[in-house]
């Protein structure tokens, strides 16, 4: 319990620090637009459900962008590990994509934005489900495919490549002996590959959503949102409100943190043997 207190109490000194450096130097600087107060933010971080500047509460907003960061991340998912561990375990498949999709892992998400903007203009998931109107059309529609796309992108290669060598590491004595032993291949996927390969593809999966989240305000600048923590500090911004531009920006820290404790939590629990082995 002491040690516990005592590594809590050591994290806090830089963040306190920090915020006695912010407040001595927003009273130096004696100018809200350039750097405001620290009270001026912690007003809007403690009453997060105010409305600001007619776009609804800092919350509301919070959501919104979770909500697309999730969609676009459990798409990237949903397509990385399968193709991963296909990748990771037959050779040919290996070579047969991964020279092509080495061509796309180092262009960055933003410089997809002209090409996003060309194949899915304003377009949502409203607009491919058909709905017109009510609550649901209401939630669909602020999940436009061009931001999705961005946020899938940022975390699918990621994943796909912590997949790759999470399988590729796995032993091969593990597999021949499962084969010697009558062991068909999905006995051998569920059974070896997966439990052998999932420290490193829940890693993958950990690094693949902080770089969706990152994508976030880029794709929440494209033409078309007019909602989410991104596009508040866009219009925040051009308004001269920095003491909002400053809370998105914690706020897109906080959850951020929040989502990558999970993760680690996770990790602690479920592969601690992995520690243990070393």
């Amino acid at each position: 319990m002491a040690k516990a207190r005592n590594t809590l109490l050591i994290s806090l000194i830089i963040p306190v620090l920090f915020v006695i450096l912010w407040w001595y130097c927003a009273q130096r600087v004696d100018n809200s637009i350039i750097l405001p107060q620290v009270s001026e933010v912690s007003s809007l971080l403690i009453r997060p459900m105010d409305n600001l500047i007619s776009m609804g509460s800092l919350l509301s907003n919070i959501l919104v962008s979770l909500i697309r960061v999730l969609t676009g991340y459990i798409i990237a998912v949903l397509l990385a590990i399968p193709m991963g561990i296909l990748m990771g375990y037959y050779s040919t498949m290996f070579t047969l994509f991964n020279n092509f999709l080495g061509l796309f892992r180092p262009i960055p998400p933003l410089a997809w934005v002209p090409l996003v903007l060309a194949w899915f203009g304003v377009a949502s998931f409203a607009t491919l489900s058909g709905i017109e109107q009510g609550q649901l059309y209401t939630w669909l529609s602020s999940l436009k495919l061009s931001m999705v796309f961005i946020i899938f992108i940022g975390a699918f290669f990621p994943i796909l490549t912590s997949t790759i060598y999470g399988v590729r590491s796995v032993n091969k004595t593990l597999v021949d002996s499962a084969l010697v032993l009558g062991a068909d291949s999905r006995k051998i996927f569920s059974k070896i590959l997966l439990p052998a390969a999932a420290p490193s593809i829940v890693n993958g999966m950990r690094t693949g959503l902080g770089v969706a989240w990152m994508c976030l305000v880029s794709a929440e600048m494209l033409p078309g949102s007019i909602s989410g923590v991104g596009y508040l500090i866009t219009h925040a911004y051009t308004i001269a409100h920095t003491e909002i531009v400053i809370a998105g920006m914690i706020s897109i820290g906080v959850v951020g943190a929040v989502l990558d404790l999970m993760f680690r939590i996770f990790e602690n629990r479920k592969f601690k043997w992995q520690r243990l082995a070393r």
